[in-house]
């Protein structure tokens, strides 16, 4: 009997398999493929990219410049939430940086970094374009305006 991760693992190979049989012989395949193989992974492995590589049949050095250059692509795994915190002008003003500096320390990971147990990524980001609203974070689809650093903190309890 197949353990649950062998089966999910099973699961995403048959879905990279349909999209493989989707883009086949089509031009440009190469980001939409990228796209939906981080889909269906959350990143993207070192194995899919090879596999990818070899199902469109280019250099994996393309393969891995390109998803290398778009900030789109992640090349290790991410949070299953993903923190962003602004650090434009009105949010450095107005305590920007100690905002990332709390909830990097409750969390105990730096700029880019995801926790061990894959429950956040903290990234920060030049503008969320709530400047009314400074200090700001994003976490997913939730923006958290007016922000101290200790309310940026509890914030994150809500976040499973």
């Amino acid at each position: 009997m197949a353990c649950q991760c062998e089966q999910e693992e099973q699961k995403r190979q048959q879905a990279l398999a349909e999209v493989f049989a989707h883009y086949r012989g089509v031009k440009g395949a190469l980001i939409p493929l990228l796209q939906e193989a981080q889909e269906i992974y959350g990143y993207l492995p070192g194995e899919v990219m090879q596999r990818i590589s070899s199902e469109l049949r280019i250099p994996f050095s393309k393969t891995f410049g390109v998803a290398t250059f778009y900030a789109q692509f992640h090349l290790k795994p991410r949070g299953r939430n993903i923190i962003r915190v602004c650090q434009g002008t009105a949010c450095h003003v107005r305590g920007g940086a100690r905002v990332f500096e709390s909830v990097s320390e409750k969390l105990g990971v730096g700029k880019n970094e995801t926790t061990a147990d894959l429950r956040y990524t903290l990234e920060t980001v030049a503008c969320l374009g709530a400047c009314g609203l400074a200090p700001v974070m994003m976490v997913n689809e939730d923006t958290h305006g007016r922000l101290t650093p200790g309310r940026a903190a509890e914030i994150l309890e809500k976040y499973e």
